[in-house]
């Protein structure tokens, strides 16, 4: 999810700086070629026609003389020629200027298109090395823990496992001793009192009989087999909760797994995206060089001026 969110942020990030780059051009295209100056409408509203303004007449040959001025009459037009030469060598000048104009805004869009793919492919591939980085990371860090944790179990099973075995020997060793020790293996019966047998010398008195002995060794026996199965269920239990800490792992290494594969088929999609958007701006850009832009004037848009009297 983090890293879905950083894509995004860098995907809007992209579209705001070609939204500006895109209105910058725009911008400067119609302060370079789109001047109020250029318009051929724009002596109707120059705020200095006043100033620049000519006499009513300056001449007989004025061609600003019209009918109701009665300075000049029908039949008198004595600059034809001058004036269709002059009107068709500003048509022509007009077109030109149109020409330069489109090809100027053609090689503007061009060097705007190859700039937005530049930055574009360098973007993605800024993308692509950080997710790379991201996932040697996040591999550095699994192979790490997975070595410290099979580490710290052959330890804690190793640990256990001497401590079992020199516990049992201690027990043994212990049994044995008092198993063949001087104080048991002496005849108690020395020790008995002439007044009863329930009464003992106590300078005397070696310690208890066979019986008491059996029946001490059969409680020292069941309680040696009592620890041992307190210390095997301890082993069990200590077992289950490493198959358990080690399924976590897994169930954990799975889910990561997957959420890359996610992070590959959602980069693989905006790609596709890209490449889809890519092709169309080609596309339109194919259609307005060849045919939206492709009518250039011909003779007969030039002779339809001046055809009739009005």
């Amino acid at each position: 999810m983090k890293q879905n969110d950083k894509t995004m942020c860098m995907l809007e990030e992209r579209q705001k700086n070609d939204i500006r780059n895109m209105n910058k051009a725009i911008s400067e295209f119609q302060k370079n070629f789109q001047k109020p100056e250029t318009r051929r409408e724009f002596d109707l509203s120059d705020p200095q026609a006043l100033k620049k303004d000519k006499p009513a007449r300056l001449s007989d040959s004025d061609p600003r003389c019209t009918v109701s001025g009665l300075q000049k009459f029908m039949g008198e037009d004595l600059n034809y020629d001058q004036r269709m030469k002059f009107q068709k060598e500003q048509l022509r000048e007009w077109s030109l200027q149109q020409q330069r104009a489109w090809k100027k805004a053609l090689a503007d869009q061009k060097f705007a298109d190859d700039l937005y793919d530049k930055n574009r492919i360098q973007l993605d591939q800024k993308t692509m090395e950080q997710q790379q980085k991201e996932e040697e990371n996040k591999r550095a860090v699994c192979a790490a823990t997975k070595d410290f944790n099979r580490t710290q179990a052959a330890e804690l099973a190793e640990r256990r496992k001497l401590e079992k075995y020199q516990k049992m020997k201690d027990d043994m060793d212990e049994i044995s001793s008092l198993l063949q020790g001087d104080l048991l293996s002496e005849n108690p019966e020395q020790a008995v009192s002439s007044f009863g047998r329930h009464r003992v010398i106590t300078d005397r008195w070696k310690g208890m009989t066979q019986d008491q002995l059996m029946a001490i060794r059969y409680s020292q026996q069941q309680q040696v087999l009592e620890k041992l199965r307190l210390k095997e269920e301890e082993r069990q239990r200590d077992a289950e909760w490493d198959r358990q800490s080690i399924q976590a792992a897994r169930a954990q290494l799975i889910l990561e797994r997957h959420q890359q594969r996610q992070n590959r088929e959602c980069r693989r999609a905006l790609d596709n995206v890209n490449a889809e958007l890519c092709q169309e701006q080609k596309s339109k850009n194919i259609y307005l060089k060849e045919a939206a832009y492709s009518n250039f004037p011909t003779d007969q848009y030039y002779a339809q001026f001046n055809t009739t009297s009005r």
